[in-house]
């Protein structure tokens, strides 16, 4: 799996129908209007997100591998 930055992250969440509810500091929250749970990103410059951390908020926004 590839490593993506917060921002090329957040890019392929808006694609899947997830919408920007705010920001907190440098953490963005999204929500998906079919789905309860929320995803906080975190958007530190253009650092890597760490791959466990990626794992986790590809589960939940339910983005394949092939996705990216």
């Amino acid at each position: 799996m590839k490593p993506l930055t917060g921002k090329n992250f957040i890019k392929i969440l808006e694609q899947k129908g997830w919408v920007l509810k705010r920001i907190n500091g440098s953490h963005h929250i999204f929500s998906h209007s079919e789905k309860t749970e929320i995803i906080s990103v975190p958007v530190h410059k253009n650092d890597d997100l760490k791959i466990g951390l990626q794992k986790k908020l590809m589960s939940i926004a339910e983005i394949a591998e092939n996705d990216l």
